[in-house]
């Protein structure tokens, strides 16, 4: 059973009615999950962790990364791919017709979850909820659920249904640990990403690129924010940044998300 829809209970907080155990008939208690910071500058860490630019009240960094002290700490979670170099049981990763597990095009070291059927996603959604409880241990304030989209890469073994049952069942666990919870990009769940979902808020890439910030803003207002890659921009830094104003928090990043000092890194938030 889903908890009642959260109420805003002030400035940056919600307060959720959590059952305990997932017992309907069980006892309740409330737990208060803060939401990040609207509209302030954040940084998106993902390629190593460093010590944020001055103006940063936000981080977002892996889940195998410490969180950051005296941030607003979001804890990347790859939710519906494997990460790199992790085992699965061959039964969770989607197989080809031949037999061979089924990788995202983009990051061929990332194997696509098998969806396809209630057991599967209630074990995938054991495993990655390990991975959300490691979260909420390390500190962190919220999670971003990545790859929700992985069922256009599944060559029609699975849908954008089967994609939002998981996303549910992660974001009411993640909720009940007292974490915010992220939808990562995928434009077309609309209003269906908070309303049906539960994110609170939305992490999106090349938002401004694409032209599809405000389907974001008309789902979660002035929480969004928007990472830009410099290579693949909508005209120049200051372009962005002007259309940015008054819409996401946007930041102009590297792809490969390098720290800090690196070779090729890249930082500006709008």
């Amino acid at each position: 059973m889903r908890p009642p829809r959260p109420l805003v209970a002030g400035a940056g907080l919600l307060v959720l009615l959590a059952v305990v155990a997932g017992c309907a008939s069980g006892p309740q208690h409330r737990v208060t999950v803060v939401l990040p910071p609207a509209e302030r500058p954040f940084d998106y860490q993902l390629g190593g962790a460093y010590p944020p630019p001055p103006e940063v009240r936000m981080v977002v960094r892996d889940s195998t990364a410490s969180a950051p002290p005296g941030y607003y700490a979001v804890c990347y979670v790859n939710g519906f791919q494997t990460q790199p170099d992790a085992q699965w049981p061959e039964r969770l990763v989607l197989q080809d017709a031949r037999g061979r597990a089924v990788v995202d095009p983009d990051w061929p070291d990332e194997q696509i979850l098998d969806l396809s059927t209630a057991d599967r996603r209630e074990e995938v959604a054991a495993r990655v909820g390990r991975s959300v409880d490691a979260c909420a241990d390390a500190g962190y304030d919220a999670v971003e659920l990545d790859n929700l989209d992985s069922y256009t890469r599944a060559h029609g073994a699975f849908g954008l249904e089967e994609s939002v049952a998981l996303a549910t069942v992660l974001t009411e666990h993640a909720h009940a640990r007292g974490l915010a919870v992220g939808q990562k990009n995928t434009p077309e769940l609309g209003l269906r990403g908070r309303e049906e979902i539960g994110f609170d808020f939305a992490v999106t890439e090349q938002c401004d690129r694409y032209e599809e910030c405000d389907v974001y803003a008309a789902t979660f207002g002035s929480q969004v924010y928007d990472i830009e890659y410099e290579h693949d921009l909508r005209g120049k830094v200051d372009e962005v940044c002007a259309r940015a104003e008054g819409g996401p928090s946007t930041i102009v990043r590297d792809l490969e998300l390098v720290t800090a000092g690196s070779a090729g890194y890249a930082y500006r938030a709008c």
